[in-house]
């Protein structure tokens, strides 16, 4: 496993895509430092974490488009498949070089309230619990886009699939305030999820059947809560959706708060996705 995590490591800083990434990172994160802090003489740090999450859009699909996607483009997951290692260490050690290559500029970030308070007053705790959560909120990120990487053969289109999923996730508070906070809005949308999900079962499947059987499992279960107390969908999507927002929950770490709801949500989406990325290669392994 760590001699993957070495080769992985290694090969971010041949093709430059590390470097690149890296760069673009601390490039943006120069230029808002110097205009929030420097320029506006404004001591807070984590103004500039929370102005900067948008830069993930850009720098997550650059990371991981190749995570998955050129071993099965270029048929060296075969040789991957013959290693005394499991499919999960070879996911796990791709996973911790893409998160290592983030720590990097991290590691840089992290000398940037030091500097900042050469000119004034820093509150270091909530500087460095913004950029603890500005880590979490990146892993869970390549995380995603690791996932999305998995399911193609083209780093073009995994690149593309991430920059949606991330961008759904970024605005996904702004969909939320469109939709209606009654019931029918709330048990329609539902039904759309539940769609969608099935066709993503059948999308890793290949089996109709399958996914059938979880699309009208799905929709009985919510026709029989409706018949229940159809009540509960009142504003439930919304609600729903608000609490998913991955990049909103970044915001309790920019006040200075070590929220362990925050923490343990992050995480158990990193562990959610990587092991989806497993069973991603494991069905590419034996078909």
């Amino acid at each position: 496993m760590f001699a993957i995590y070495k080769k992985e490591l290694k090969n971010y800083f041949i093709n430059m895509t590390g470097y690149i990434f890296i760069s673009f990172m601390l490039i943006i994160t120069g230029i808002f430092t110097t205009i929030i802090n420097l320029m506006s003489t404004y001591p807070s740090f984590e103004t500039v974490l929370s102005n900067i999450t948008i830069v993930f859009l850009l720098i997550v699909p650059i990371l991981t488009m190749r995570s998955v996607a050129e071993e099965r483009h270029s048929k060296t997951d075969q040789l991957l498949y013959s290693l005394p290692v499991s499919v999960t260490q070879i996911v796990i050690a791709k996973f911790l070089a893409m998160v290592t290559v983030f720590l990097i500029p991290i590691a840089v970030m992290c000398c940037y309230p030091l500097i900042l308070s050469i000119f004034g007053v820093v509150h270091f705790g909530t500087a460095y619990a913004s950029l603890f959560g500005f880590m979490l909120l990146g892993a869970t990120l390549i995380a995603v886009g690791m996932f999305m990487s998995s399911l193609t053969e083209s780093q073009v289109i995994a690149a593309v699939t991430t920059f949606a999923a991330v961008f759904s996730m970024y605005m996904m508070s702004a969909i939320a305030s469109l939709i209606p906070s009654g019931v029918m809005p709330s048990l329609i949308a539902f039904f759309v999820v539940v769609v969608i999900f099935s066709l993503a079962v059948y999308g890793l499947t290949k089996n109709a059947t399958v996914a059938g059987i979880t699309a009208a499992v799905g929709a009985f279960l919510l026709a029989a809560i409706y018949f229940i107390d159809s009540s509960v969908y009142d504003g439930l999507f919304v609600k729903v959706l608000n609490w998913l927002s991955v990049f909103d929950r970044f915001s309790a770490f920019s006040n200075g708060l070590l929220d362990l709801t925050c923490i343990v949500y992050y995480l158990s989406l990193i562990i959610l996705f990587v092991f989806c990325t497993v069973q991603s290669v494991e069905k590419r392994r034996w078909a």
